[in-house]
């Protein structure tokens, strides 16, 4: 994390240098994709999960990168006025965002720069010297797309590593899920840079707002849509409280199974869409007591009979299934009492880490690593619950990615 913002700090500090000692050449052209840039900056939306957060702001920056002509004249600026530019328009645009505590602003300033700044050295100082010059028609196109799509894949590196780097998280998995998030938002980025380079090339400046307009509709798409979904999560949550203020299961006990639940479940490899799945069977795991006359004590299901645990898993599922919830879900929540060997990775998952809470819910100092013994003995002895889930559960606890559940 820090070898990134350090790279980006110094190359946004040697482009300002050079911006400022040669001047900013063609300021009409810098202005215009300045502009767009802080449009894009501007109507970023800050979330969860979320791969390009800036999309139109990308497109922009990038487009700029690989621009060789407007309206059919030679561009002079380099990569170093690239990155000058794109840095004091994102600069702008994150102010809003830093006054309403959203982040990680400094995180994807440092990503920008060094996406930007990489497309601008690989195609600006060979435009100039007539390297592409025999390149024409979808040659030339496809030369673009090459570009994007490499600093598409950097972009993508640099949005794993720090992530790793802070969460301790095998690199592997967060870096296939960035580059299965190229697939969506990142592609018609990637797009809509290099038809904003190549109509601005023929047809001047007035390209950028007709070839902007798409993608940020798009943007306002993707937003409306991240909006269902946090309702979506939302009404989940608040059927899983239904059995705590019912008195059926301790206060804050599913959001606790939920947020380690999903940290397991990323320490093994799952990617976003199962991640997701995971944490909304995870907050719904006991609302299967809700169909019981008298109350399991507590809420501590782990310790009663497999035949009992199974028949509260049914009912869980079934009213999972009422409720509308996505059917994976239901799955879960039905076979989470399952032996082990046949319940699917969520189930093991949201088993294991409903009994980590329910034994160090009132253990006091030290519960936690007997919590962790008896649930190791458990996995070798009858095989109640599976080895390599108790295995990531220890690697995510000895980390410090989430606070003891406990604590809630």
């Amino acid at each position: 994390m820090v070898l990134v913002r350090g790279s980006a700090l110094l190359v946004a500090l040697l482009s300002l240098a050079v911006t400022l000692g040669t001047g900013l050449a063609e300021r009409g052209t810098a202005l215009a994709f300045g502009a767009l840039v802080l449009v894009g900056e501007l109507t970023r939306w800050s979330g969860t999960h979320v791969r390009e957060a800036a999309p139109l702001g990308a497109a922009g920056a990038l487009s700029y990168a690989l621009l060789g002509e407007n309206a059919g004249r030679p561009s002079h600026h380099g990569a170093f006025q690239v990155v000058a530019v794109v840095l004091a328009a994102g600069l702008l645009g994150s102010v809003p965002h830093i006054a309403r505590g959203h982040s990680p602003t400094l995180d994807h300033l440092a990503r920008r720069i060094l996406t930007v700044f990489l497309a601008a050295v690989c195609f600006q100082p060979l435009y100039g010297e007539g390297a592409f010059r025999d390149w024409v028609g979808p040659a030339y196109a496809l030369l673009l797309l090459a570009l994007l799509a490499l600093t598409a894949l950097c972009g993508a590196v640099l949005a794993a590593a720090p992530a790793h780097c802070r969460t301790r998280w095998p690199f592997g998995p967060l870096l296939r899920e960035e580059l299965r998030g190229l697939v969506g938002i990142g592609s018609a980025v990637c797009a809509t840079g290099a038809v904003m380079a190549l109509a601005v090339a023929v047809v001047g400046l007035w390209a950028l707002p007709v070839f902007s307009l798409p993608l940020l509709l798009t943007q306002l798409s993707c937003r409306r849509h991240a909006a269902v979904r946090a309702t979506y999560r939302q009404t989940i949550a608040s059927l899983a409280r239904a059995t705590e203020v019912a008195g059926y299961t301790p206060a804050g006990h599913a959001r606790r199974v939920a947020a380690l639940s999903r940290a397991v479940g990323r320490d093994l490899g799952l990617a976003e869409p199962r991640l997701t799945v995971l944490e909304h069977a995870a907050l719904m795991h006991d609302i299967g007591q809700l169909s019981l006359v008298d109350p399991v004590p507590a809420g501590a299901t782990a310790g009663l009979p497999a035949e009992e645990q199974r028949r509260i898993a049914l009912l869980g599922g079934a009213v999972v299934r009422q409720t509308g919830v996505d059917r994976e879900v239901a799955v879960v929540v039905e076979r989470q009492a399952d032996p082990c060997r046949e319940q699917p990775l969520p189930a093991r998952i949201v088993r294991v880490v409903n009994a980590y809470d329910e034994k160090t819910r009132d253990a006091g100092p030290g519960g936690s690593l007997r919590a962790l013994e008896e649930l190791r003995l458990a996995a070798a002895g009858d095989h109640a619950y599976a080895p390599e889930v108790v295995e990531a559960l220890a690697r995510v606890l000895s980390r410090g990615c989430l606070t003891s559940p406990a604590a809630g």
